[in-house]
C-alpha cells in the first residue's frame, strides 16, 4: 500500500469513527427527556487499516457502545405514569451541554479528517498530472 493510499485509509477510518460517535451523540440528545435513558459513549481503539498488510495498528475505530453508569436522577412527579409509591421516577442522565460539546468536537474532527483526505487526493491528482507530461 502506498503512502497516499495509507493516508486516505487513515483519514477514512477517522471519519467513520467520528460519524459513529456523532450518531450516538444525536441519539443521546433525542432521548434526553426519556425516563430511564442512559447516556451512550463510544470509545475509540487503534485498528489496522484495511489492505495495509503490515498488521500495524495505524487507524482508529469505534470500539462499541458503552452506557454511562452514573446514577439516574430521581424526579418527583406524583402524577407521572412511571412514578413509584413515593411519586419519584428515574430520569435520564444526559447533559445537553456535554452532548452539544461532544457533537461539536466530533464534527470538527470529522472535518479535519476530511481535509486530510481531500488534500491527499489533490496531491495524487497533481502527481498523475505531472506524470502525463
Amino acid at each position: 500500500m502506498s503512502t497516499m493510499e495509507r493516508t486516505l485509509a487513515l483519514a477514512a477510518s477517522g471519519m467513520q469513527a467520528q460519524a459513529t460517535r456523532l450518531r450516538h451523540v444525536s441519539e443521546n440528545i433525542a432521548n434526553a427527556d426519556t425516563p430511564g435513558y442512559r447516556r451512550k459513549t463510544v470509545p475509540f481503539t487503534p485498528a489496522a487499516v484495511a489492505g495495509d498488510g503490515t498488521g500495524e495498528r495505524s487507524g482508529v475505530q469505534a470500539a462499541g457502545v458503552q452506557l454511562d453508569q452514573r446514577a439516574l436522577p430521581r424526579i418527583y412527579e406524583p402524577g407521572h405514569i412511571l412514578a413509584d409509591e413515593t411519586g419519584h421516577y428515574d430520569g435520564s442522565n444526559v447533559d445537553l451541554m456535554i452532548e452539544i460539546a461532544d457533537a461539536r468536537e466530533a464534527q470538527r474532527s470529522y472535518e479535519a479528517n476530511l481535509r486530510v483526505f481531500d488534500q491527499t487526493r489533490q496531491m495524487a491528482q497533481s502527481l498523475i498530472g505531472l506524470m502525463r507530461r
